[in-house]
Parts: C-alpha cells; sequence; structure tokens
C-alpha cells in the first residue's frame, strides 16, 4: 500500500495529500513506465547514465508550469550533452508534444505518467484529490543516485532553479 502524506504541499492555498513513497537524496532512484507517446514506454535505464533532471509540473497548459518549462530548456543548453532535463506531467503525450512544438521547447524531454502514475507513486509526488503530480524538482546522479529534491510548498509557486542547477553542476 502506498503511503500517504497530508499537509506538505498546499494547491493555491488548500492542502493536498501526496501518494507515494518519499524519496531524499542519498536514494537509489526509483524506476519508472512514462510515455513519450502511447505505447512506447521510457524507463530510468532509457535515459543513460547522464545526470538526469526530473522536472515535475502539473500541466503545461498552466502559467507556472510554462515558465518552469521555458527556464529549464534555457538552462539545458549551458548545462551539456552530460545532463538529461525530462519534464514530466500527467498530460497527454499528445499535449506535451503539441505544447513543445507551438512554444519552441526543443531541449528538454517531456514525458507523460498519465497512464500508469508510476513516476508519481515512486518518487512521492501524485496528488490523492485530482491525480496530477505535485510541482517539484529531482537531480539524478549518473549512478542512478538522487542528489536533490525539491517538493514545492504551494502548487502554484516556483521552485528554487538555482539550487536545482547547482545540485546539477555539483553531479556532473
Amino acid at each position: 500500500m502506498s503511503q500517504e502524506r497530508a499537509g506538505l504541499v498546499t494547491m493555491k492555498g488548500n492542502p493536498v495529500t501526496l501518494v507515494g513513497h518519499e524519496v531524499k537524496p542519498g536514494d537509489a532512484a526509483p524506476d519508472f513506465k512514462l510515455y513519450a507517446m502511447p505505447g512506447a514506454p521510457v524507463g530510468l535505464h532509457d535515459l543513460g547514465s547522464k545526470v538526469k533532471v526530473f522536472n515535475v509540473i502539473v500541466s503545461v497548459d498552466t502559467p507556472v508550469c510554462d515558465v518552469q518549462t521555458r527556464k529549464f530548456n534555457e538552462e539545458a543548453a549551458s548545462l551539456g550533452d552530460d545532463v538529461e532535463i525530462v519534464t514530466i506531467s500527467m498530460d497527454l503525450p499528445f499535449a506535451l508534444k503539441r505544447y513543445c512544438a507551438a512554444e519552441g521547447i526543443d531541449k528538454v524531454k517531456t514525458l507523460s505518467d498519465y497512464k500508469d502514475a508510476s513516476f508519481g507513486e515512486n518518487y512521492g509526488v501524485l496528488i490523492k484529490e485530482n491525480r496530477l503530480l505535485a510541482r517539484s524538482i529531482f537531480v539524478v546522479d549518473k549512478d542512478d543516485k538522487v542528489k536533490y529534491v525539491e517538493i514545492v510548498p504551494e502548487i502554484a509557486s516556483e521552485p528554487n532553479y538555482e539550487a536545482a542547477i547547482s545540485a546539477v553542476k555539483a553531479a556532473l
């Protein structure tokens, strides 16, 4: 049975419950099954031996998620080829593809947790009340060890980009 953690996160001031296992720095990164397109699952090992940034958002069609995705798309170029930035949401793969094409998002990978919610549960960021993902950042090193975790306390707020980028640079 999945763990539930209430009150760690609010959505527009209202507390929500996170479902899944809490992931902390030093833990082995949990595997997952995400989708770029239906029928084509992507797991942790498919991302290779790069430093991985899991940029977790609620939906690409919301203003803060758009800003967050754009920020990591901009940062991707300066971080180099040893870093894989993956934006993860419950948006359908078609919506992610449409968003990237329309907004010029071309340096980050977008993957959907819509089918199994395996990322949400395995990383402890699945919101029980609405089956969306809580805004969060996970940095995983080349050996698949978690180096940095930020679960943003208020979903309408942006994450600490500087701390996440510092964690990426330290993991390189």
